[in-house]
């Protein structure tokens, strides 16, 4: 009965226009921050720092806002794929075309920032693509997940070992394999690598497959415009990564902060990007 209630509730958000969904979310935001202390830390602490250390204005509620709202769009997008395409506008997809072209797949990276959940759909929509998701904790919740991303040309794999054969695969056929980069891998998977002045243990699966047959990587952002007007997504070709592995994160670290500080308030900022997975080793002394 719990998930059935849920998902006429998701449901129910789908079917509102894209403007009042962002604008429910934006109050989710703020009442979040105000009322929750752990996203209230969690953020305070990643959002000042990031905006310290860049000399950038803080806007508390702003970002908070948009974390609400990063949360109403991806729910828009999954029960409204069609409708979300239309409001995308892509610069420059010629480029992504030129690295398909190469025979060596495509690697693409999206961070946590805006309307990311447009932009499998719209890759979807000239060729197919593996991405890779790290499936709930709660069964439940995972099936409503699954669900509501499942799209046709997208094929989602769990992030293990399973799914890193998939993308491996995908890639030798020339194919394209999806991830998001900011989320903390599991232990043995990752690397301490500084992401805003602090370590992160961060993925470096993007890297390896890169290097194993100098496969392009192009780092995607999906910035969301005014209130229910839709999303610019913009793509930067990567430098090819370093053979080590902790250059290679900074790298990819430093390449996810210049795209987060385009539209700094539209990164989920409370999420725990620096926690230490269970059984990784500890972070490097500053």
């Amino acid at each position: 009965m719990f998930k059935f209630i849920l998902r006429l509730m998701l449901m129910g958000i789908g079917s509102l226009p894209l403007w009042l969904a962002q604008l429910l979310g934006g109050c989710g935001g703020i009442i979040a921050l105000l009322f929750s202390k752990q996203f209230r830390e969690l953020f305070n602490k990643n959002y000042s720092r990031a905006m310290d250390l860049n000399g950038i204005k803080q806007r508390p509620l702003m970002a908070a806002a948009a974390s609400g709202m990063l949360f109403m769009d991806s729910l828009w997008i999954w029960y409204n794929p069609e409708k979300a395409l239309i409001k995308t506008q892509f610069i420059n997809w010629e480029m992504v075309q030129r690295a398909m072209q190469h025979g060596r797949g495509l690697i693409i990276l999206s961070p946590h920032l805006g309307g990311f959940e447009i932009i499998p759909r719209y890759i979807a929509q000239h060729f197919p693509a593996t991405i890779m998701f790290r499936p709930a904790r709660q069964e439940w919740l995972n099936e409503i997940v699954v669900l509501g991303r499942a799209y046709p040309n997208m094929n989602f794999v769990p992030a293990n070992l399973q799914g890193v054969r998939a993308m491996t695969r995908a890639l030798k056929e020339g194919g394209a394999i999806a991830l998001l980069p900011d989320q903390v891998p599991s232990s043995g998977d990752g690397v301490w690598a500084s992401f805003f002045n602090q370590n992160a243990y961060t993925t470096t699966l993007p890297a390896r497959l890169a290097n194993r047959n100098q496969t392009p990587v192009i780092l995607f952002s999906a910035i969301r415009k005014s209130l229910g007007q839709g999303w610019l997504v913009e793509v930067r070709l990567l430098e090819p990564f370093s053979e080590n592995s902790e250059e290679a994160a900074v790298q990819m670290n430093q390449a996810i902060e210049e795209a987060i500080l385009k539209a700094p308030e539209q990164f989920i900022w409370s999420y725990n990007r620096y926690k230490h997975p269970e059984g990784a080793l500890l972070p490097p002394q500053s």
